[in-house]
């Protein structure tokens, strides 16, 4: 009598993951069908662009709750705020190295391929690169200052990540200080967390939807012509993201956390597949610090590398920003020789940061930075924006890749990771819970070995 219930138990979760894995082949082969009817009806696939943009857009309406919350429930278990201090250095100091060498790899790439040799600008062209440069990117201080919301609600309403994170780095530490007194209010957020993430895994259902239309509207506006004529810078920047992504986070991530880094995309295959169908690393935000949490590494370390990371650690944005602007200087028949090359990557460098968060921000950021820094070059911005859409999600998948290396690197470093945790959840022993994306059985602070030497206690 004991056994059957117990069974019958455990058979429910199995039945829920069977659920979410035709959820995903679903999104596999709405795609399939997107590519398809992109091409046969090109006109019709550009009117299917609400779906993909609804989809992405009710992902981000959980973002800024769902940031808030484990921020603030790992920040305030946390005794010494010192130790959150030095997540974050450390957090930035590595996005600073990294986008540094995503630079060098797009200079020396771009250097050898000359994708732009031989092509011709028309007025058209011309016309579309001086309409990029209308974008939304700040110089460094107002995007400094942009950080402060209005209001303390307007950090959730108005859907601003890092608002967020300084909203939420506030509430933590105010937590923090008030000791006892605080955890019935942590307790009512664990529980508000708990309903975000269920809401989260209700919305994921409409991806194959999301998944249709995104794709179509970018197949259909491209079109096979513009893919032709371009798909050496295409297929360059895609070889570049692909080496950058496997040999240099790879091997970082071999040497410094002893794990292999396709057992690590493997654990996150979803997501890549998510961010692949909607063009959006934005998409898979979410569930990047669900899955992370899962896999071992502390709350604090988490909440404060991916948010910021997603605004500060735009790998495959720093590579597409060098061989656009090397490709664009061939096709205008004015190469740029590496003394003028250096200051206009560098240039670029900060602008990217001033455009974290904007849609397209790619291309805006690039056609801004040229015009801030070399005028001549905006003309040529047109020669691209018919390939962004498809570069984008190079961008996304690369961006994606590169935080979720960071939060694993930055917890190793920290010292706020289960590596045991690690290893079983990469092996397939402790299974992702699709279906609340939580650990219901876990605390809410991760118990690893050095955040009990560290002074952080159970909520």
């Amino acid at each position: 009598m004991a056994a059957s219930p117990a069974d019958t138990a455990s058979a429910a979760p199995r039945a829920q993951r069977d659920r979410t894995h035709y959820l995903y082949i679903a999104v596999i082969a709405a795609v399939a069908l997107g590519i398809a009817v992109g091409l046969i009806w090109p006109d019709a696939a550009v009117e299917l662009k609400p779906l993909g943009t609804g989809f992405v857009n009710l992902i981000k309406m959980m973002i800024s709750p769902i940031i808030f919350c484990t921020i603030v429930l790992g920040i305030g278990s946390v005794r010494k705020a010192a130790k959150v201090g030095a997540v974050g250095g450390i957090a930035l100091g590595y996005f600073l190295v990294m986008s540094i060498v995503a630079l060098a790899i797009g200079l020396v790439v771009g250097n050898v391929l000359h994708p732009g040799d031989g092509l011709h600008l028309t007025e058209a062209l011309r016309k579309s690169g001086h309409a990029q440069v209308e974008s939304d990117a700040l110089p460094p201080v107002d995007f400094v200052l942009s950080i402060i919301p209005d209001t303390f609600v307007s950090a959730f309403t108005q859907g601003e990540v890092l608002q967020t994170l300084l909203v939420a780095l506030l509430a933590g530490f105010a937590l923090q200080a008030m000791g006892r007194a605080g955890q019935p209010v942590l307790r009512g957020i664990e529980h508000l967390q708990r309903l975000v993430f269920r809401i989260l895994s209700m919305v994921m259902w409409a991806a194959p939807v999301g998944a249709f239309g995104a794709i179509a509207a970018v197949v259909g506006s491209a079109g096979v012509d513009a893919l032709k004529s371009l798909a050496v810078l295409m297929l360059g920047f895609y070889v570049t993201c692909f080496l950058f992504v496997f040999l240099v986070l790879g091997a970082l991530l071999r040497i410094v956390a002893g794990l292999n880094v396709f057992s690590l995309f493997k654990y996150l295959a979803r997501e890549f597949l998510l961010i692949l169908s909607t063009s959006s690393s934005e998409s898979a935000l979410p569930r990047l610090i669900a899955k992370m949490e899962h896999l071992g590494v502390s709350r604090p370390v988490v909440g404060i590398t991916v948010p910021t990371g997603y605004s500060f650690n735009l790998d495959g944005t720093m590579i597409y920003m060098t061989m656009a602007s090397l490709y664009i200087a061939d096709a205008l028949g004015t190469p740029m020789s590496v003394g003028e090359q250096i200051p206009l990557l560098l240039f670029l460098l900060l602008a990217s940061k001033g455009a974290a968060g904007v849609s397209g921000a790619g291309l805006a950021t690039l056609a801004g930075g040229l015009q801030s820094h070399k005028p001549a070059l905006v003309d040529g911005v047109g020669l691209i924006v018919g390939i962004d859409r498809f570069m984008s999600e190079a961008r996304a998948l690369t961006n994606f890749a590169g935080n979720a290396v960071a939060t694993v690197l930055v917890g190793t470093w920290t010292k706020e990771i289960d590596k045991g945790r690690v290893r079983r959840v990469l092996a397939g022993e402790l299974p992702f819970d699709e279906t609340t994306l939580l650990d219901e059985g876990r605390s809410s602070v991760d118990e690893t070995p050095s955040a009990r030497k560290e002074g952080l206690v159970k909520a």
